[in-house]
């Protein structure tokens, strides 16, 4: 059994590729059973935010989940697999985990130290377990993950007065108006980066804000919150004509703000127009920058932005990457003392050996037999055999944490014709990954 991740974020990937492979909410749940079905996913768990679609397997064979992890991202967005090895990186074992407790922690995120993450990386676990698609392994990981990085955050407070990207966002606003408490702002959406960025907005003295969302109840409410005021989806023209800046971030997933609208809207204005765009997938159409007085500003434009604290940020990091290589080498140990690796490494040496005599006993029967016909058989062979494999390997996996684990892996033996005289214990870490 391996750890492997893989993925795409904004170091890797563009924007106009982020968007491209980023799993909508709703479809979170058909896509953890689709990949659970893949060959070689014995475990898994999709991370996916505006910055970052990444996946988290346990799987049996490496270079087979490789391919089929890779095949499966490329088959749901229906995008050529030769595109994505420009943008994917896999991390394997040790450095798959690290990478996860760096994601959580927020050292991994577009602005340092930010912690929403945590929270997404909390859903997509919860929502993996919905559908049971985490077993023994990933179960455990992600609880301690998150354990972490809610410890961190509290013992190094990195979180305290720590960006995100609604505080990027109204900082490009701060940069470009010296006073933003003089400007009138719209905000498009009504959810969780809005709201952070009204926060940041009113913290930074700005009065007038109108809100907009697609349900407007919950403009209302978050109008209510702030003092702001909200309006209806069918006046976004006429609440762009009146705003200074216009920030956006919505659910949507296709573009609201169209390039014939600004058209139309730039033609009835006098002074200039700064949009911010923070939605993934975008939510304003990148042609609107070529009007004239329109600024526009996505995702990307935020990297580099935020410098403030960064000194004090990068010693925390410091502390936070030796308590990560702890807290990594910790998972292993305890990964370990599964004790059912010597049944998982017999049941496949046995299934091995069962498909090497079958076909010596094929090459005997069918002497007419072409190389690359036996070669062919072979192959498809082990694939069966591999596909057999997959739910037992996954069931003694969840009987090793059972409170009656050695009963019932003592049965699993007997049912398969394992050694039963061989003691369940310990084995170190180079035979665990020899095994499969």
């Amino acid at each position: 059994m391996y750890i492997l991740s893989v993925g795409l974020n904004h170091k890797t990937a563009p924007i106009e590729i982020r968007e491209k492979l980023a799993f909508k909410e709703a479809d979170e749940k058909q896509a953890l059973k689709a990949l659970n079905k893949e060959k070689s996913i014995l475990e898994n768990v999709i991370i996916s935010t505006c910055n970052r679609t990444e996946i988290i397997a346990v799987v049996d064979q490496l270079h087979t989940a490789r391919y089929y992890m890779k095949r499966f991202l490329a088959n749901w967005f229906q995008v050529e697999m030769d595109t994505l090895n420009h943008y994917l990186f896999f991390y394997e074992e040790k450095q798959a985990v690290k990478h996860l407790f760096e994601v959580a922690a927020g050292l991994d995120s577009l602005v340092l130290g930010e912690t929403q993450i945590l929270g997404q990386v909390k859903h997509a676990f919860l929502t993996a377990q919905t559908v049971d698609t985490t077993g023994t392994l990933l179960n455990h990981l992600f609880k301690e993950v998150i354990h972490f990085a809610k410890k961190m955050h509290h013992e190094t407070r990195i979180n305290e007065n720590a960006v995100s990207v609604s505080y990027a966002a109204v900082e490009i606003a701060k940069s470009i108006y010296t006073d933003l408490a003089t400007q009138s702002v719209l905000l498009l959406g009504a959810g969780k980066m809005s709201e952070l960025a009204l926060k940041n907005l009113t913290g930074s003295g700005v009065q007038n804000v109108t809100i907009i969302n697609r349900t407007e109840a919950n403009a209302k409410a978050l109008a209510e919150q702030f003092q702001a005021t909200f309006s209806s989806i069918h006046d976004i023209p006429e609440e762009i004509k009146k705003a200074d800046i216009v920030i956006v971030s919505t659910g949507a997933d296709s573009f609201i703000v169209s390039e014939s609208m600004m058209e139309t809207v730039m033609a009835k204005r006098v002074k200039p127009l700064l949009m911010i765009d923070i939605a993934l997938p975008r939510n304003v159409d990148p042609k609107c920058a070529q009007l004239p007085n329109l600024y526009l500003y996505d995702l990307d434009d935020l990297d580099g932005i935020v410098v403030a604290n960064t000194e004090e940020r990068q010693q925390i990091v410091k502390i936070l990457e030796v308590e990560i290589e702890k807290e990594t080498l910790a998972f292993f140990e305890w990964e370990k003392q599964l004790g059912v690796v010597p049944v998982i490494r017999e049941l496949r040496e046995n299934a091995l050996q069962i498909q090497s005599d079958t076909m010596k006993s094929l090459e005997n029967k069918l002497p007419g037999l072409t190389e690359r016909e036996y070669v062919l058989i072979g192959k498809h062979m082990k694939s069966v055999i591999n596909q057999l494999l997959k739910q037992p390997i996954s069931e003694i996996k969840e009987m090793s944490t059972d409170v009656d684990a050695l009963l019932k892996i003592q049965l699993f033996k007997e049912i398969f014709g394992l050694n039963l005289e061989e003691a369940i214990q310990p084995r170190d870490t180079e035979e665990m990954r020899e095994i499969l």
